[in-house]
């Protein structure tokens, strides 16, 4: 009888351990069938816990899916065509440079007040000589100090050069506290008429045109129109989504055996500005990059 009863409270001590790991086995499956399914990824995700590298941003496009351009470009335009072409869709047919200055802003106006950076670099004349360029793109050109000594230079060499300035023509904020005699009218300033002054000045008005609108919408419309440059220098914005987006555009209209090049690869901004959209560019497209001092040079695939 009490071996009997001993084999009972022993059954019954390995009864309990077992009722709740059966409990724990059932309570798990119940929750698993009862929640959503996930859907399974279709290709691995990369780790989250550090921000990629362009090595890795280069072997993932998707990710540059928001700065990727779609525009569709016109078949090119004739070198000798260019000029009339920007005249006739921008300005109406007629020269800026007829009957300028205005008689409102002439007095506010200097003679010569051409001043840029990194203007007189021995990478304008070396591109230059190499490409002997017909259309030149200048992709930011503030006072048109690298647009007058890019004329000085295909002079020289006697070639008939278009040069197109790409800019809005506006400044950046604050840009009067360091240049003070550009004039402001009615909140105004005056950069594109002191532009054109320079222009004038340098005997340039057939070699140069303004095209003052934002780089973005030019670019764009430039390829739409079919103008294209054998020669392309992008120095308008230098933070990173400005730089990477200008020298996108600024790639499709490049002609090919042309050169694409800017200055600001060497700044205190490093890896998070010019630097780093062009390095990011080179990658995705496989191209190579060439420095001269500040500038940075890359020759169409």
């Amino acid at each position: 009888m009490k071996e009997d009863q001993k084999k009972h409270t022993a059954l019954l001590k390995l009864a309990k351990p077992l009722v709740f790991v059966i409990l724990l086995l059932f309570t798990y499956t119940l929750g698993y069938l009862s929640s959503p399914p996930t859907p399974s990824p279709t290709s691995p995700s990369p780790p989250s816990s550090s921000a990629p590298s362009l090595l890795q941003l280069a072997n993932l496009p998707t990710q540059l899916d928001h700065f990727r351009v779609t525009t569709h470009c016109a078949d090119p335009v004739p070198s000798q065509l260019v000029r009339q072409t920007i005249l006739d869709l921008v300005f109406n047919s007629t020269s800026p440079f007829t009957n300028f200055p205005p008689p409102h802003v002439k007095s506010l106006l200097r003679t010569n007040r051409a001043k840029g950076l990194g203007q007189n670099g021995a990478v304008f004349e070396h591109l230059i000589e190499k490409v002997k360029p017909r259309t030149i793109i200048e992709v930011g050109t503030f006072l048109g100090a690298s647009a007058i000594h890019m004329v000085d230079l295909t002079r020289k060499l006697g070639l008939q050069t278009q040069i197109l300035c790409v800019d809005d023509f506006r400044g950046w904020p604050g840009f009067r506290e360091r240049f003070r005699d550009i004039k402001m009218l009615n909140g105004d300033v005056f950069l594109m008429y002191q532009f054109m002054q320079n222009i004038v000045s340098a005997n340039a008005t057939e070699s140069v045109l303004p095209v003052p609108f934002s780089t973005g919408s030019v670019l764009d419309k430039l390829c739409e129109w079919g103008i294209f440059g054998d020669l392309i220098e992008v120095a308008a914005g230098y933070d990173f989504n400005s730089a990477w987006s200008d020298i996108n555009r600024a790639y499709r209209i490049l002609k090919p055996g042309g050169v694409l090049f800017g200055h600001d690869y060497f700044t205190a901004a490093d890896d998070r500005g010019v630097r780093r959209a062009v390095t990011l560019f080179a990658r995705v497209y496989g191209l190579k990059i060439k420095l001269e001092r500040q500038h940075w040079v890359i020759h169409s695939g």
